[in-house]
């Protein structure tokens, strides 16, 4: 399938299946991809603006951050140290790091600034070396795993940075989910070149079957994430009453998805063996 960078350069890519059957990838991979993330909007929440839309944004965010803390909270300790890859702007571990111990790692020297203002007790780092070996209790990737383009180095990093039985919790958006299928080419979360891989539900459960050192223990959704997709999906298109299509295919992925359990974005909850 041909996929336009509808967000910015207006490319076309193709995605093909690897070898992991339900795992797709972007081809062909830019080697200058830095400069597909080069745009004010790719961090447009990165700094409150005040407007209208920036508020509801935080006003929905503020669900999405608290499910994703009562996530952590079921399975760690209040003081266990939990490291968020690909922090951005630091919004998780700034709501986070008073319950837990935080290091927020961000490549991206814009947004480490931002986290580095913004938060008051993480460490934030741009590199893994920073933090010791078998130190950490979780490492979270909210959306960020699909940008990767070394999985298996990345997969075997963290695994040597958390302890036995620490948690690794990775948030990706499904593209066998209804609002994907429904959008086909036009659905944001393609978001090609940056998500250089794509992932259904039965393709991460093949990905993490093949890792012997890694087990899947829970799958969860991420509810909110099918209206700011398929929000962005009606613009793509160009609709006319945006806002109202949106809402509805939003409400009938998640539907659909209580039935199926292909909900847009999925969160995978795995343990260290």
């Amino acid at each position: 399938m041909k996929i336009k960078d509808f967000f910015l350069s207006q490319e076309e890519f193709e995605i093909a299946e690897t070898e992991t059957k339900g795992v797709l990838i972007t081809q062909p991979l830019p080697s200058n991809i830095s400069k597909y993330y080069e745009s004010k909007n790719y961090i447009s929440h990165h700094q409150d603006s005040g407007s209208t839309k920036e508020k509801i944004y935080k006003f929905l965010q503020t669900f999405n951050l608290l499910y994703k803390k009562k996530i952590l909270l079921e399975r760690l300790k209040k003081g266990s140290k939990v490291l968020d890859y690909g922090c951005g702007a630091g919004e998780f571990v700034k709501f986070i790091e008073n319950d837990f111990v935080t290091f927020g790692f961000e490549p991206n020297s814009n947004a480490r600034n931002a986290a580095l203002n913004k938060t008051a007790k993480t460490k934030i780092i741009d590199d893994l070396n920073a933090v010791s070996d078998q130190s950490l209790d979780a490492i979270t990737l909210w959306h960020v795993f699909e940008h990767i383009d070394n999985q298996k180095e990345i997969l075997a990093a963290f695994h040597s940075k958390l302890k036995e039985k620490g948690l690794l919790i990775i948030a990706v958006p499904n593209f066998t989910s209804y609002d994907a299928k429904h959008y086909k080419e036009f659905w944001a979360a393609y978001d090609v070149p940056r998500h250089v891989f794509h992932f259904s539900k039965s393709g991460m459960e093949n990905l993490i079957s093949k890792l012997p050192e890694w087990q899947l223990i829970k799958i969860k959704p991420l509810l909110l994430d099918s209206f700011y997709i398929a929000l962005l999906s009606e613009k793509y298109k160009k609709s006319s009453l945006f806002w109202l299509k949106a809402l509805f295919h939003g409400t009938a992925s998640n539907v659909k998805a209580i039935f199926t359990t292909e909900f847009s974005s999925l969160i995978y909850i795995i343990e260290k063996k």
